[in-house]
């Protein structure tokens, strides 16, 4: 199989967190941007969401990340009891 080179310029600190991270799934960085580019080709676009999240979301992320205004629920159906969802069984 014929490869070409590809040069990208990341930031040192991200590549050495991925890299870490990639390494413990038995990965290296050149594998996961082939898979990366595959799945470009699979999808006809970037594989994951890449929309702005609005600022109700961007509360909640910024809640879970300081561990605050959070609801702690017993099961799944205390949860939907919670966010005012009726569950018929």
């Amino acid at each position: 199989m014929r490869t070409t080179q590809l040069n990208v310029r990341v930031d040192p600190e991200i590549k050495n967190k991925a890299s870490v991270i990639l390494k413990t799934i038995g990965m290296n960085t050149s594998e996961a941007i082939n898979i990366f580019l595959r799945r470009i080709i699979m999808e006809h676009g970037i594989p994951f969401d890449m929309r702005i999240p609005n600022e109700e979301t961007i509360q909640a992320m910024e809640d879970i990340e300081h561990n605050r205004n959070l609801t702690k629920c017993d099961s799944v159906e205390d949860m939907w009891e919670k966010i005012g969802v009726s569950v018929e069984e």
